[in-house]
């Protein structure tokens, strides 16, 4: 961006010639509104001396939006002091170029700097970029064996129902196509809610939330909703539905480095993450998609904006404490979701005359939840426990 045309213009020729796509700006607050309409360009040439806006303004509010690894901002000026290009790289600037400019030394300085970039880019997708600033690291060449840090996060793990046998059916070609295109239409649900993925593990993704506990929730219906897309998508090709199941938890974590002086991984280690784990393999045992713990339905900021209900108190394998698991249900079709909602009361009401040992009592209110419901997996399985005690107590 440069408030001279002419200037512009020689610059665009020169990147023109280079097979560049350029966009231009005439000052810094056009150039700041094109960003936020949308334009996330590979690098940004900037003039310091512009009306409205100096560069180095406009710099510093690009880097409260990217970082200078993510996105490279040249300075073109004829500001030649060095107090001038210390200020330049204070405000976050990866280069700084005086006037008048060598053409040749402009294009090398691009070219650098854009393999850089994409250098850098290519790290982020094996650490990712979040995990560098929870570990207050600027770049990856920053990180050490053992570097830790403690935070409060919810943890979201995630797999497919059944993985095993539908991957029996297909070829090793076949099945890295499938995951990958599984995996794909879910990751955008989980970075638009604030999240990132720590790791894949076969058809299974894990996901940290380092912000509000509704981030994690929200991922988790989005990717449901997701995946009913996906689905649709399957049945045009006369392929099988699949189903998966999610499981969130919320607590203290250990976020850090592991492994060894020549290999090494980023990796989060916690009972936090323990009990997500547990969690979405509990949603086999409840037949339903989504269940988080008391404590990320206690962090929620506005729990009554979700179709929640209480399902089970449960102990943790290796621990004596017992936890509240609630069901997530938003994401049901929206039949099931109403008339689950309509039946909150009477099933919670149920649960709790369970849990007092009025089990006649509580398996007639069952029983209509399932007459509201008939698909109702978490009904069916207490009036069966209900008749399965009564039948051993007569």
């Amino acid at each position: 961006m440069d408030d001279d045309p002419i200037n512009r213009q020689v610059l665009l020729n020169h990147l023109s010639l280079q097979n560049y796509c350029v966009a231009q700006a005439s000052n810094g607050i056009e150039a700041l509104a094109l960003i936020e309409k949308g334009l996330k360009p590979d690098l940004i040439l900037l003039d310091v001396m512009m009306p409205k806006m100096t560069g180095y303004e406009v710099c510093r509010r690009l880097r409260e939006r990217f970082p200078a690894n993510e996105l490279p901002v040249l300075m073109l000026t004829a500001k030649n002091q060095v107090s001038d290009l210390v200020e330049g790289l204070n405000a976050g600037a990866n280069d700084y170029l005086t006037k008048p400019i060598s053409k040749n030394e402009l294009l090398a300085r691009i070219k650098t700097h854009l393999q850089v970039s994409k250098l850098n880019l290519a790290y982020s997708r094996f650490m990712p970029r979040q995990f560098l600033q929870l570990l207050e690291k600027e770049s990856i060449v920053d990180v050490q064996l053992g570097d830790q840090v403690q935070k409060e996060m919810s943890v979201l793990f995630s797999d497919i129902r059944d993985f095993s046998t539908l991957s029996e059916t297909l070829t090793p070609q076949d099945n890295f196509k499938f995951i990958n295109a599984y995996l794909s239409r879910m990751e955008p649900a989980i970075s638009e809610n604030n999240g990132f993925i720590d790791k894949y593990i076969g058809d299974a993704i894990m996901a940290l939330f380092s912000g509000e506990a509704d981030d994690a929730v929200k991922a988790g219906i989005a990717m449901l909703h997701l995946l009913a897309e996906y689905n649709q998508h399957r049945a045009n090709y006369g392929y099988v539905a699949i189903r998966n199941g999610i499981g969130i938890n919320t607590g203290s974590l250990m976020l850090g480095t592991v492994g060894g002086k020549n290999r090494m991984d980023s990796t989060v280690i916690s009972d936090a993450v323990n009990l997500a784990s547990r969690l979405e393999s509990l949603t086999k045992d409840y037949g339903v998609s989504l269940l988080i713990s008391h404590q990320t339905f206690s962090r929620l900021q506005q729990p009554l904006d979700y179709a929640i209900r209480m399902i089970d108190r449960v102990q943790v394998k290796g621990k004596s404490e017992w936890v509240t698991v609630y069901e997530v249900f938003d994401a049901d079709a929206p039949e099931i979701r109403d008339s689950k909602l309509a039946s909150k009361p009477d099933f919670e009401e149920a649960l709790s005359l369970l849990n007092q040992n009025y089990i006649r009592e509580a398996g007639k209110l069952f029983e209509k939840c399932l007459r509201q419901t008939p698909t109702d997996s978490v009904a069916k399985i207490y009036l069966r426990r209900c008749r399965d005690w009564r039948s051993l107590l007569k």
